[in-house]
């Protein structure tokens, strides 16, 4: 069995342990390495070519924001993703990490299955945005902090079905959930998302919610 291959960042080192055996604990899980920092993640990212990069935000010296920003745009890096683990589940850390190119986003407050639920997911190229964070993204439209286009042309190329998987994606809907309320498989829901992404220039499904509010095809009072 392929194992999912982790790299832990946080310059905490109880936290690291309390990651570490979480991840372990998993049978389709093995942690690779543990960095102390944003620039030590970036470094063992590119020696080790994790699977997944578990990236706190408040770090010393570089940052997790900025770490996953050179992680998601080295060209060498294209496979890892990074799955953003924080206590501040705030709107702009949401924001700036799915700017930055992060996969998913979780609280540190969530519990061991939701975490290793969220490793799979991430890994399997899909995206995570947890409740808050989505919430976070509405806020930071409602407050203009996202810039709205009101410019939905990105989007004339999907199909009407594709146009009804990224509104109800932006909703915070996960491809179970848009399965069961448009009695489709989620299957189908993953591949009609995956053709959206592709078509708009969306790395994964956080940046295609982002988009859709900031082109205006998706409005915080929807």
């Amino acid at each position: 069995m392929t194992r999912v291959r982790v790299l832990l960042a946080d310059d905490q080192t109880l936290i690291r342990a309390g990651f570490a055996a979480i991840i372990s604990s998993a049978a389709d899980m093995e942690v690779v390495g543990e960095a102390i920092d944003g620039s030590d993640a970036v470094r063992q990212a590119r020696s080790l070519r994790p699977d997944v990069v578990l990236m706190d935000i408040r770090m010393p010296g570089v940052d997790g924001i900025a770490a996953c920003e050179q992680i998601t745009t080295d060209p060498e890096l294209t496979a890892v993703r990074v799955l953003v683990l924080t206590t501040f589940e705030q709107d702009d850390y949401v924001v700036d990490a799915m700017r930055a190119g992060a996969s998913g986003f979780l609280g540190k407050g969530a519990a061991p299955d939701e975490l290793l639920e969220a490793v799979r997911v991430v890994a399997a190229g899909d995206a995570l945005l947890s409740p808050a964070a989505t919430r976070a993204v509405i806020r930071q439209v409602r407050s203009a902090s996202v810039r709205v286009e009101e410019d939905t042309s990105v989007f004339d190329t999907l199909t009407e079905r594709e146009r009804e998987m990224v509104v109800l994606a932006a909703a915070g809907l996960s491809n179970d959930e848009i399965a069961i309320r448009l009695v489709l498989s989620p299957l189908t829901v993953k591949t009609h998302v995956n053709r959206a992404m592709a078509k708009v220039g969306a790395r994964d499904r956080a940046q295609l919610v982002v988009l859709a509010y900031r082109s205006g095809l998706v409005r915080p009072t929807d």
